[in-house]
């Protein structure tokens, strides 16, 4: 994939998601000269990227891309203008907050996860007032990152940044979990680890594209009286898993709402 910059791009945030969409804007075609990094702490950005340490005090992007804490909000200077796209992967900040603090044509709400630094990242999308053009813009950036889809309800968010936005962190829990119970019953740390992250890689794959859905490829794979069912049977007992995730993705869900409410009164 090959694209070209919509005109000039301020990165407000170079952290680990914000580096990680530059490198993946960079690596995909966009000229390093049309972005400028605003970050205070970032050591360094790929040859060719404006970096500064605050805001210019004029002046306007065609995008600004808002990458920071959504705690760093309240301290943030209205930057913009009239003809500005602005995209914000703040967690929890809706677009009415974004809008009224920053002078802009138009809004949009992206929730990308870290594998994105490696083309491979779910990116969710919502913009109430974004035009063709305005989604369009969006759609290009968010395509280098990996699977791009657009919410009709932007509450869903919550569920969102719950599900894919925080599930990286839940899966690699799940890995550790199951290398440590390989270790645990006699493999060496090092062999269960690359077993773990084998073996969910491949199943992820294989998920994708087979046409079935995870409750069936599990019933697939246990075979009545096998090794997988008598797994299955424990995960499966009191539906014991599903309640464990349920309120792991409540607790992330409720998280993101509570930092919306806070952004909302900032």
């Amino acid at each position: 994939m090959s694209i070209s910059a919509p005109g000039s791009i301020w990165l407000v945030g170079c952290g680990n998601m914000g580096a990680a969409m530059l490198r993946r804007w960079i690596a995909a075609g966009i000229d390093p000269a049309s972005v400028t990094a605003i970050d205070p702490y970032t050591a360094a950005v790929p040859d060719g990227v404006t970096l500064l340490r605050q805001a210019p005090a004029d002046g306007a992007p065609d995008v600004l891309v808002l990458a920071i804490k959504p705690q760093q909000l309240g301290a943030m200077p209205p930057l913009g203008g009239p003809g500005t796209l602005l995209i914000s992967i703040l967690a929890g900040v809706e677009e009415a907050t974004l809008a009224a603090r920053f002078p802009v044509r138009a809004v949009v709400r992206a929730m990308p996860n870290l594998p994105v630094s490696i083309g491979k990242g779910v990116v969710a999308l919502h913009g109430a007032q974004a035009d063709a053009a305005a989604r369009a813009t969006a759609d290009l950036l968010m395509a280098p990152l990996g699977r791009v889809e657009w919410l009709a309800d932007e509450g869903l968010f919550h569920i969102v940044t719950a599900l894919s936005g925080s599930g990286p962190g839940f899966v690699y829990r799940f890995i550790d979990a199951l290398a440590q119970a390989g270790t645990a019953l006699g493999l060496p740390e090092d062999q269960a680890l690359r077993f773990a992250i084998a073996t969910v890689e491949g199943a992820a794959a294989l998920a994708d594209g087979a046409g079935a859905g995870p409750a069936e490829l599990a019933d697939r794979v246990a075979s009545p009286g096998g090794t997988t069912r008598a797994g299955l049977d424990v995960l499966d007992r009191d539906a014991g898993l599903m309640r464990l995730v349920r309120e792991t993705l409540d607790a992330a869900a409720r998280r993101s709402a509570e930092l919306a409410e806070a952004a909302r009164n900032a």
